[in-house]
């Protein structure tokens, strides 16, 4: 897949900066890039109920509008600075956040994100990267708050378990690995894959990018020893499915997903 068509997830945050920045480098002299200001419509109160005067109706909707008018002056005095000209897009859509990025997404080539939700945003405005990456059907590439290392791949790290979402996680990737195509290919734990690695090592090696297999330790569990190995080994990108748990575990025990998104320093490509 060539990429062509990029949509960031702009909120006006930190994070989003530098998704938009990324994205701005990723789509290099040919790729349109579109920040999405997606907003929800929260309110403390029902301003549509019978019983909230009409004034009141207003100063909701005005503060409501400010957040919006605010996020899209932050998105202007950056235009110039991205350098992509006509190539570069913003639109705005409100509704449920998660929602309306994950189905926009469909509609492009991949969804660039910021990382994390801990910067004090209006949840006006908010998102969950775990849930927009198994709601999109597209891939989502997040990129984390103050990383200003730019677009390249030169070498990537591809998170292997031999599932379903793994498989998609490294051929959505391909457009980014081909181009400079180094990747290693990381096994957690000592649990038997599926398949034997060395078909994923061919399967990339005919695609022109050189792989190499190696197995880390899954201790003190596999999200923690992703994050290590990302500090440790400094990547330019980490290739991963997205876990799937209930929503139970992810709110009482956590994810996999969530913790290597909060923690990771180096942009995440996620597949579901």
């Amino acid at each position: 897949m060539t990429i062509r068509n990029i949509l960031v997830a702009f909120n006006g945050s930190e994070s989003a900066t530098c998704a938009l920045r990324y994205a701005a480098a990723l789509a290099g002299e040919q790729a349109h890039v579109t920040a999405l200001l997606a907003h929800s419509n929260h309110e403390v109160v029902d301003s549509h109920g019978r019983w909230v005067p009409p004034r009141a109706r207003e100063i909701i909707a005005a503060a409501n509008a400010e957040i919006v008018t605010e996020i899209s002056a932050r998105f202007d005095a950056l235009r110039d600075d991205l350098g992509l000209g006509a190539r570069l897009h913003f639109v705005q859509a409100a509704g449920r956040v998660d929602a309306v990025l994950s189905e926009a997404a469909r509609n492009f080539d991949i969804l660039v994100l910021g990382q994390d939700r801990a910067e004090g945003v209006d949840s006006h405005v908010s998102l969950h990267p775990d849930r927009i990456a198994l709601l999109a059907g597209r891939p989502v590439l997040v990129v984390p708050r103050g990383y200003t290392a730019g677009a390249g791949h030169a070498r990537a790290v591809l998170a292997w378990d031999g599932s379903r979402s793994a498989a998609r996680a490294m051929s959505d990737s391909l457009a980014l690995l081909e181009a400079q195509g180094e990747v290693s290919v990381i096994t957690l734990g000592d649990a038997p894959l599926p398949r034997p690695a060395e078909e994923v090592i061919t399967h990339l090696a005919r695609h022109g990018i050189a792989a190499s297999h190696a197995r880390i330790p899954a201790v003190p569990g596999p999200a923690r020893a992703l994050v290590a190995h990302m500090r440790e080994t400094a990547p330019s990108l980490l290739v991963m499915g997205a876990y799937e748990h209930s929503k139970f575990r992810e709110d009482f025990l956590g994810g996999v997903t969530t913790r290597v998104l909060r923690d990771t320093p180096v942009p995440v490509l996620l597949s579901h």
